[in-house]
């Protein structure tokens, strides 16, 4: 006998789902400070939980679980406090988790006390596995504790008619019970509710314990809602874990399925591998054009918090808010990236964003653009040219990133770490812009040509193997010039193959940066070779670039 089986399909003919598209968002509710707070190591203070609340209030949360009163003084406490110092939004709706039990009911009534209006969540176990082990009762048995529980709540309502009362029923562990009678236990409690007419009742309908494919549980969700009576006075919500790694794939199919709303956390912290993570499925949706109506638009901010309130740390690869998630070590991703941000950069701000590898623009969840690529020893030519110009403003030419690649990923294999931009840029200036070899600089003066003149005159001083000394040349510009000096001392034979510089930096701090390459023309020393020059003045950074350049033939 194998110890497992596979998890029964669902009895549902020509499903619609699969053909469907999520075109909205959904009613979103916290859980948070319930689901959330219970399975922390250290459960939340009041004072945490109060602040807790406020940032979900801020992002946008109009329904927000804020715990179980009956079973905890410090959740007791802290509702009183959130409604008697008047901290709930008139927008705002609080709900409570409860058993169908008596005296919980009768402890949560007393704890909603001067609210105006909240959502009773009442739930007990409906699959086979609790009617068997946890409660050995039959299914009539396990609808009855439904019934007997609204009953209760109904009659206790009385204490508080100032505060209306919208009840949310969740048939515990439902995507491990029967459909059929799931739908049984729950057109029961409707009738037993009396809704009326313009009111409506939630359906939570929880994957408890993820047993089963993300299509299991949008075939059973379809089913319920092709099947329960009154659907258009029902609020069909979900409520995943993540059992199976699938949480977030099983709440968007269920959406496709037809669901109204969605209950999970931040982060998906919650029991076991964790409750249903909003924050993914919202920006997943905003992904597509839709608007999540919930605010990430300072991503870090809420996961610093989220970490602060919890004593749980999110992820570096977590979706949207990971350290890792919008940076880039492979060097075919980075070239892709850098291509896309460059084009994108050319584009007004309502257009589409089309970067490879980044399905969202990350400056819309205040994410920068300087962590997008980053090196090590995997990463590609491009990584370290991205990250010169975007830390450092320097545009070295696409022909220089073979040789810089190269320098860049034999130093970090020796080091067998990551290269931070600063000693990316310490790198490549030790290399290409400080003075090396045997010509070194001391003072260059060009004369420009008169008006019947097409070459001017430049005078260069230099140090060459500690010799100094004065050379001249012709040149219709200051680098011509030099050129020309170098040639006539005949210490190297070289052509230039490539030239190009850029300013640097913006108003009186501008200065301009020159990259050339020169070529050794001598019959035994077939090579190129690189350098780069910064200066305040242009003439000079080109002269400063050639030197360098000149040093490594």
């Amino acid at each position: 006998m194998p110890k497992y089986k596979p998890f029964p399909p669902i009895p549902i003919q020509n499903r619609s789902w699969p053909n469907n598209q999520i075109t909205k968002s959904p009613i979103w509710c916290s859980v948070d400070l319930r689901d959330g707070n219970q399975a922390l190591q250290t459960p939340m203070s009041v004072k945490t939980k109060i602040d807790f609340f406020k940032l979900l209030v801020d992002i946008g949360f109009k329904e927000i679980e804020v715990g179980f009163p009956a079973a905890s003084q410090i959740e007791y406490d802290y509702l009183r406090q959130l409604i008697q110092n008047n901290l709930i939004p008139n927008d705002v709706t609080i709900q409570l988790l409860c058993q169908a039990r008596k005296h919980l009911i009768e402890k949560s009534i007393e704890s909603l006390k001067g609210t105006k209006q909240a959502i009773f969540h009442l739930y007990n176990s409906t699959s086979p596995l609790q009617r068997k082990v946890t409660f050995n009762m039959s299914k009539q048995e396990i609808i009855d504790i439904a019934l007997q529980g609204v009953m209760w709540l109904k009659e206790e309502m009385k204490k508080i008619p100032q505060t209306k009362i919208i009840l949310e029923y969740s048939p515990e562990s439902f995507s491990n019970t029967e459909i059929d009678y799931a739908i049984e236990i729950c057109n029961a409690v409707y009738d037993a509710w009396d809704v009326a007419p313009n009111e409506k009742i939630i359906f939570n309908l929880p994957s408890t314990v993820e047993s089963a494919t993300p299509n299991i549980y949008a075939d059973q969700i379809e089913y319920f809602i092709n099947n329960i009576k009154h659907r258009e006075n029902c609020i069909i919500s979900l409520h995943t874990h993540n059992d199976r790694g699938t949480g977030v794939a099983a709440t968007e199919l269920a959406l496709m399925a037809g669901a109204d709303r969605v209950e999970g956390t931040l982060f998906g912290n919650g029991e076991r591998t964790g409750n249903l993570d909003i924050i993914t499925v919202a920006l997943n949706m905003f992904s597509q054009g839709i608007d999540p109506k919930l605010d990430f638009s300072d991503i870090i901010s809420i996961r610093e918090a989220y970490e602060e309130f919890t004593g749980m740390a999110v992820h570096p690869r977590h979706p949207y808010a990971g350290d890792l998630v919008y940076t880039a070590f492979s060097g075919s991703h980075q070239d892709a990236i850098q291509k896309g941000m460059n084009i994108q950069k050319t584009k007004n701000q309502d257009e589409l964003w089309e970067v490879p590898y980044l399905p969202i623009d990350p400056k819309d969840i205040g994410r920068s653009y300087k962590a997008i690529i980053r090196f090590n020893s995997q990463s590609g030519k491009g990584g370290a040219a991205y990250l010169l110009k975007n830390e450092y403003g320097l545009q070295i030419p696409k022909g220089m990133y073979a040789t810089v690649g190269t320098i860049l990923n034999t130093i970090a294999d020796s080091t067998g770490k990551e290269l931070e931009a600063k000693e990316i840029y310490d790198a490549f200036s030790e290399h290409f812009i400080k003075e090396h070899g045997p010509l070194k600089l001391i003072d260059f003066q060009f004369v420009h040509p008169g008006t019947n003149q097409e070459h001017g005159i430049a005078t260069i001083e230099v140090l060459y193997n500690t010799q100094q000394l004065i050379i001249r040349g012709q040149g219709k510009g200051p680098l011509d010039g030099f050129v020309d000096a170098l040639r006539k001392q005949q210490w190297k034979q070289f052509d230039i193959c490539e030239f190009s510089e850029h300013s640097l930096g913006e108003g009186s701090d501008i200065s301009a940066a020159a990259y050339i390459c020169l070529k050794s023309i001598e019959a035994d020393k077939q090579k190129t070779a690189w350098g780069c020059g910064i200066d305040a003045d242009i003439s000079k950074s080109g002269v400063k670039a050639l030197i360098n350049a000149f040093n490594q033939l």
